[in-house]
């Protein structure tokens, strides 16, 4: 059960959301001085808490539909699963290559350096695209649904398919109708809105991707309590976790990208710290190669170590050309 559902004030509500006590497992050690200290709030009000958070985890316990520990699952069958995963294009075809076979659901990536990444469509679902640095622009992805939409109509044409039923069918419109859009301006909205994200897509189904663009903007600013970050990020890596297995979708960080000392040299890092490193199943970090854009995989349970260029055109992310331009585009 989540801190959010308890039967308290919303006030209190939101202060263990900002404190970082976002379930009922992260209240069952603290002690009413620790979270009175935690939330700014007398001890005695900090115990009422505490108490109705333990009564409330004892109801939650006792309810034989919700079992504390689930079933094991066989290995042979999480294999072939694997292998079955769906995988979202990035409609470049080096970048899906190292990706095998493009964004994998079920999981977690995470991409940091140069920003740029389209869904294509290709298992005809719908996305969630959270911004967080209020850098969406609709005119841009109108720009990309229309490349979409000719390169799709061009492989129907090519593969003698019924053109005109599919012309009809791929409209701009169809293509933003299926994005929804939620700007967020504190990591409180961020935490809320990343828990209401189960409810969200439990009611919508047709969600294969969700993008959070960037994971860091609000972690990296007035930060003061580096202990209280990392509870945050972590319970909301794990929230992230669970939503893509539950839901078979695909889940994609948009990082920011710092520099870090090793070994006598500056090297390209993604942000947040290496405890964050641990929070997504891959990680992809994008930068600049000359005058072309690379991605390299900087860490996989499953995929090596390998990089491959890639550029950012009017249509999205494509193919990188050899006449690839260092350039801003809009």
């Amino acid at each position: 059960m989540e801190a959010l559902r308890l039967p308290i004030s919303a006030s209190q509500r939101r202060k263990l959301t900002s404190a970082g006590y976002t379930s009922l497992s992260s209240l069952s050690s603290v002690t009413p001085s620790e979270l009175a200290r935690d939330l700014k709030v007398s001890e005695l009000e900090a115990q009422e808490i505490l108490k109705v958070a333990s009564h409330a985890s004892r109801a939650d316990k006792s309810d034989g539909n919700h079992p504390i520990i689930n079933g094991a699952q066989n290995v042979w069958d999480m294999l072939n699963e694997e292998d079955l995963l769906p995988r979202i294009t990035t409609s470049c075809t080096d970048l899906d290559s190292i990706l095998g076979g493009g964004i994998s659901c079920k999981e977690v990536t995470e991409l940091g350096g140069v920003p740029g990444i389209v869904d294509y469509g290709g298992l005809g679902g719908k996305a969630v695209y959270i911004d967080t640095e209020g850098s969406f622009m609709v005119e841009r992805v109108l720009q990309i649904a229309e490349g979409c939409m000719e390169d799709m109509m061009e492989n129907n044409y090519n593969q003698h398919r019924d053109f005109q039923t599919s012309h009809d069918k791929l409209q701009p419109k169809n293509f933003l109708a299926n994005i929804f859009y939620f700007r967020i301006c504190s990591y409180t909205e961020q935490i809320g809105l990343i828990n209401y994200l189960d409810k969200f897509v439990s009611e919508h189904k047709e969600v294969k991707i969700v993008v959070i663009d960037s994971v860091t903007f609000h972690f990296r600013q007035d930060f003061e309590d580096l202990a209280l970050r990392t509870r945050l990020l972590s319970g909301m890596a794990l929230k992230l976790m669970k939503l893509a297995h539950k839901f078979n979708m695909a889940v994609v960080l948009l990082n920011q990208v710092t520099t870090k000392y090793t070994e006598g040299s500056y090297q390209l890092t993604l942000a947040l710290g290496d405890s964050w490193a641990h929070a997504s199943t891959n990680r992809v970090i994008l930068h600049w190669n000359g005058n072309e854009r690379y991605a390299y995989i900087d860490k996989s349970p499953s995929l090596p170590s390998a990089s491959a260029p890639y550029a950012v055109t009017t249509k999205g992310i494509r193919n990188s050309t050899t006449n690839c331009k260092r350039i801003k585009l809009m």
